[in-house]
């Protein structure tokens, strides 16, 4: 089901602009399994956002983390045996105790291992599933594209938040196409990492895993515009997006929004 481009514009639009009042209200926790070059990151964003964040991957005490926290992202960037390990008691608690979690299969298009445990994680039911083209061809096994996102978001029962110059969302039924960001994005280590956690931070306030992916999505992009215009190159950029973040708002968020 699609809407017509100008309500799905605002509706999505109007609906990040709720979500993101929700963050700084209820400074939901985001526990992050994520890799260790985006962890100081993704912190910061999460932090930016109105989020508490934490990053705990000892195997003694994960599992209570998990259970605190409002939502659970899991990122393979640097799958060692620690992640790993930790991967596996994070999501089965969160299954458990139903707390919503994010994959991010970073690099499943590398090796099989990955792209085998990112499977086998998919089959556990994560709440989204975040990726970017190449990692969506490994995992599915077909071209990126919207009737290919679409299928796999039906076949597996997730939201699929696909990534790309123009970022898809999709639960088999609504589709958004969200057309913002900036090319500096894919210069600063961690971006992707960062938008993932924001997913994340999104389902710990809104129950609709749909508007949650397009609203953290469209946060994510709209800042990246915003933060552009302010910067002089990558490593500017990089604190300028964790500023927009902190100052965007509703009116920014109905002025640049561009979904389809």
């Amino acid at each position: 089901m699609q809407l017509p481009d100008t309500a799905l514009r605002e509706g999505v639009a109007e609906s990040a602009a709720a979500v993101l009042e929700r963050l700084r209200v209820r400074s939901p926790r985001v526990h992050c399994i994520t890799n260790a070059v985006a962890q100081n990151f993704t912190a910061n964003m999460l932090l930016a956002a109105g989020c508490v964040p934490s990053m705990s991957l000892d195997r003694e005490e994960i599992a209570s983390f998990v259970v605190e926290a409002d939502a659970l992202l899991v990122n393979l960037g640097t799958l060692d045996a620690d992640r790993r390990a930790a991967a596996e008691i994070a999501v089965a608690t969160a299954t458990q105790h139903g707390v919503p979690w994010v994959l991010d299969p970073v690099f499943v298009d590398r090796t099989r291992t990955r792209a085998t445990f990112a499977g086998a994680l998919i089959a556990r039911s994560p709440t989204v599933v975040r990726l970017n083209h190449a990692e969506f061809a490994t995992l599915a096994g077909a071209e990126p594209s919207a009737d290919a996102a679409i299928a796999a978001a039906r076949a597996n029962g997730i939201v699929i938040a696909l990534s790309g110059a123009t970022d898809l969302v999709t639960d088999g039924e609504w589709t958004a196409v969200i057309a913002n960001g900036h090319p500096l994005m894919a210069k600063v280590t961690a971006m992707g990492c960062a938008a993932s956690a924001l997913v994340a931070a999104c389902l710990g306030v809104e129950l609709d895993a749909f508007r949650a992916s397009a609203a953290a999505l469209t946060l994510m992009g709209v800042a990246g515009e915003v933060a552009a215009a302010k910067s002089e190159g990558p490593g500017s950029f990089a604190v300028a997006i964790v500023d927009a973040i902190h100052r965007l708002d509703k009116a920014t968020l109905l002025a640049h929004a561009k979904v389809k």
